[in-house]
């Protein structure tokens, strides 16, 4: 456990417990952290919130996914923050506290996976792991300047792992440097079910990057044309035009299915819960029959689209999010608006169930922005490998 030296409040303040793996494998060398919503041996698991702590017990066995990453040799170091219930785009915990994101340390580090980011911007672990239900991987990859997955939906096993929205619930994971990324992926991953060939297409999405900050604008722009220079002419697409509609649907899924998760816990303990926690569950309540149903007719019209765009060869390039981390000091209207503005960007990836790859991009006004890469469903493998080959032609320095 490394919880003494962590200048960062990335992990839980847990006694020590012994958590086994392989002393030999591909990631033999290599120490992670895990979020906090997915079961450890001999550990709780608090999901950010102190009656889910208080309820949770002393866990007998290790998830799934975490435990690839122990048989692969990775040392455990410890369980990280989690924003309550995993509810939250901003890293904000008014229970256990807040990270400090290592890259902008006046700014949040985004959620809601906020220690396991912390701790690996912070080179407090090689590998964080976390989990991506509406960008809670993406995001704070993206504010602390790392390498981070959504991979495609149902890939990697969920069991042992606080659900929130099936439909979009997925595990991630993070990484300071794009060939340990690799590396990982290597030793998680089988064979692509369908690899990207060897001569894709790179498709930038203009109406993305319309939706990025007006200070981001230019360095996008700039990047674009360095990898356009140095890899392959881009082609151009609009993925969505309207991002309402598709906001929408997600906001409506993702809350109807929260409460189907959770509603019971919260109907019958009544645990106290942040404001802005609160507010998303109780909207998720309020979902109804109707709007699941349009919500669902635009998820299966927007993956249609996408599929047709991307074919087997195509990969779409966008910014993560719209821009770098809010500030610390940004009052609540703010940082609900820029979760919208960031939903319109992450939400694609959850409605289409596609992978997307955050890329560390470079800096505006001293703080990390990312650009990402989203592939075909099932391309996770081959498209880690093409984020990494284009971190290294906007060469742009990650570690």
């Amino acid at each position: 456990m490394i919880a003494a030296d962590d200048t960062f409040h990335a992990f839980m303040p847990y006694p020590p417990a012994p958590v086994a793996h392989a002393t030999h494998g591909p990631l033999t060398g290599l120490t992670v952290a895990v979020k906090d919503i997915f079961d450890v041996v001999n550990y709780p698991t608090g999901c950010g919130n102190p009656t889910m702590l208080a309820m949770s017990g002393i866990k007998a066995r290790t998830a799934s996914f975490p435990q690839m990453f122990l048989d692969a040799g990775a040392r455990f170091v410890g369980k990280t923050h989690t924003v309550e219930l995993a509810f939250a785009l901003t890293g904000l915990n008014n229970h256990f506290g807040t990270p400090i994101n290592p890259a902008a340390k006046e700014r949040l580090p985004g959620g809601s996976s906020s220690g396991s980011a912390a701790a690996t911007a912070g080179r407090l672990c090689d590998i964080g792991i976390g989990s991506d239900t509406g960008g809670s991987v993406r995001g704070p990859a993206s504010y602390c300047g790392l390498f981070g997955i959504r991979p495609t939906h149902g890939r990697l096993p969920l069991d042992c792992t606080m659900p929130l929205a099936s439909s979009f619930d997925t595990p991630g994971w993070f990484s300071r440097d794009g060939s340990q990324f690799e590396r990982v992926a290597d030793a998680i991953y089988r064979d692509d079910p369908n690899p990207l060939p060897k001569k894709i297409r790179l498709i930038a999405a203009e109406d993305c990057f319309e939706q990025a900050d007006k200070a981001s604008q230019k360095p996008f722009n700039a990047l674009l044309s360095r990898i356009d220079r140095m890899m392959q002419p881009f082609a151009s697409s609009r993925v969505a035009d309207d991002f309402d509609p598709l906001y929408w649907a997600f906001r409506w899924l993702q809350g109807h299915e929260a409460w189907a998760a959770q509603g019971d816990f919260i109907t019958k303990m009544r645990p106290e819960l942040m404001p802005a926690v609160a507010a998303r569950f109780m909207a998720g309540k309020e979902v109804t029959k109707t709007q699941v149903k349009t919500a669902n007719a635009t998820r299966a019209e927007f993956r249609k689209k996408l599929a047709d765009i991307l074919g087997d060869d195509g990969v779409i390039v966008l910014p993560t999010v719209p821009g770098p981390a809010p500030k610390i000091s940004e009052p609540d209207h703010a940082l609900e608006d820029v979760r919208m503005r960031s939903l319109k960007l992450l939400c694609l990836s959850g409605l289409s169930g596609f992978p997307q790859v955050q890329i560390p991009a470079g800096f505006v006004d001293g703080a990390p922005i990312g650009l990402s890469v989203l592939g075909p469903h099932g391309s996770d493998l081959s498209l880690i490998k093409l984020a990494v080959k284009l971190s290294k032609a906007m060469a742009v320095k990650i570690a």
